[in-house]
């Protein structure tokens, strides 16, 4: 089944002699529980490739489907909705809020939503991310790697159509890189969800389903 699909993705950034052609009618599809990487060099356009599919910032012209909707179609008030329901966000450095708790920061996106925590969901998440211990600490309490391992709980937890993780372990040492990409194979592998991982990292991608190379805002392979 098919839960993301791109058509002639373009983004182009400034005009006449200043433009920028950033993703160049860029088209791919991913299957439900598909784990895909992304690579590429700096520059290349796969972070302004993630941003897009997040509906973090909007293209010159193209389309993306997520879940058979084209996020697009959305206005800024409803994208926010729908990016907050079905897109779950990991961030190179973690983005929690500091003045929130380890299980406050995971349960933040149901709680902006006024939806109602399934406590025994909740503690198994705690649990597979290694931070029943942790649960109740500031981030600035925690490791690089925990502080990532909650960032991925808040990714899951509403259960998204898919996640997207950009550079996940770019701001972590080999060790706790390696307890990363175990764990977000573990949620595509136990649970079946579908991930999209920006990287630069050759041996990391290698632990995908499938490696789309972007050169030039162009898909190269």
């Amino acid at each position: 089944m098919e839960i993301l699909k791109v058509e002639n993705l373009t983004k182009i950034y400034g005009k006449d002699s200043t433009q920028v052609v950033a993703l160049d009618n860029v088209s791919f599809s991913v299957e439900k529980g598909e784990f895909v990487a992304i690579v590429g060099a700096s520059g290349s356009g796969k972070s302004t490739l993630l941003h897009l599919l997040g509906g973090v910032d909007r293209p010159t012209s193209g389309k993306v489907f997520i879940d058979g909707k084209d996020i697009f179609d959305f206005d800024d008030d409803k994208l926010a909705i729908f990016r907050r329901r079905q897109i779950g966000l990991i961030y190179q450095f973690y983005n929690l809020i500091p003045i929130l708790n380890i299980e406050e920061n995971i349960t933040l996106p149901l709680s902006l939503d006024n939806r109602k925590v399934d406590s025994k969901v909740l503690d198994e998440m705690i649990e597979v991310l290694g931070l029943t211990e942790r649960r109740k600490h500031l981030p600035n309490e925690l490791s690089g790697g925990q502080q990532q391992r909650t960032s991925i709980g808040r990714a899951l937890i509403t259960n998204p159509a898919i996640v997207l993780a950009d550079e996940p372990t770019g701001n972590l040492d080999s060790k706790s890189s390696d307890e990363i990409v175990a764990l977000l194979k573990k949620s595509n592998r136990d649970y079946n969800q579908t991930i999209i991982m920006i990287t630069h990292n050759m041996e990391i991608a290698k632990i995908a389903d499938r490696i789309i190379k972007i050169e030039d805002g162009r898909i190269a392979q």
